[in-house]
């Protein structure tokens, strides 16, 4: 993954438990790279090791700290580093995730590398859709979850997020049922 994933955790950890918790993250996942740089990939595992530790330093589930850094993503980093993709995505958490196929189109013209994953929405309404989310990395279905909750947030509308299939548990990809 590119260094701005890694930066973020960086981040969500420094923000809200202070510098000594993620040195101690760092310590326990052990990485040892001094900084994160946003354009430069890393090893997937690397950023497997930092939720996981983080999730144990902070004595929370591993789900529960991918939710939170979900959140954090689109309140914290996009709003703060990338706030004009985040514009461009729509006015409305309906809108942004109607486009969001296109949104990881966007973004590899600035990281040609990047492997994003894919979305689909099926059942639009006026108030829900469903979202199907395919990935090749196991595992970040709560930092789906959490980015949908963090896309309420940003736009001041009250979300609920299901998951309705998990790839985890046998479906071929995730899938969630997003009202507001």
């Amino acid at each position: 993954m590119y260094g701005m994933v890694n930066r973020a955790i960086e981040e969500l950890i420094i923000d809200g438990y202070g510098s000594a918790t993620w040195e101690s993250v760092k310590m326990v996942a052990g990485v040892d790279e001094d900084v994160f740089i946003s354009s430069t990939g890393y090893p997937d595992e690397i950023t497997y090791a930092l939720v996981t530790a983080g999730a144990a330093e902070l004595g929370i589930s591993l789900p529960e700290f991918l939710r939170r850094f979900g959140i954090h993503w689109v309140t914290r980093t996009a709003r703060v580093h990338y706030a004009d993709l985040l514009a461009a995505g729509g006015s409305s958490v309906r809108e942004f995730l109607v486009n969001l196929p296109h949104f990881h189109q966007r973004i590899s013209l600035l990281f040609p590398n990047l492997d994003p994953p894919e979305f689909r929405c099926e059942e639009v309404a006026e108030r829900s859709l469903r979202l199907h989310y395919y990935s090749r990395r196991p595992g970040l279905t709560h930092f789906v979850d959490g980015l949908i909750l963090g896309l309420g947030t940003y736009f001041q509308t009250s979300v609920t997020v299901s998951i309705t299939a998990k790839k985890s548990s046998g479906a071929d990809h995730d899938e969630f049922l997003v009202e507001w």
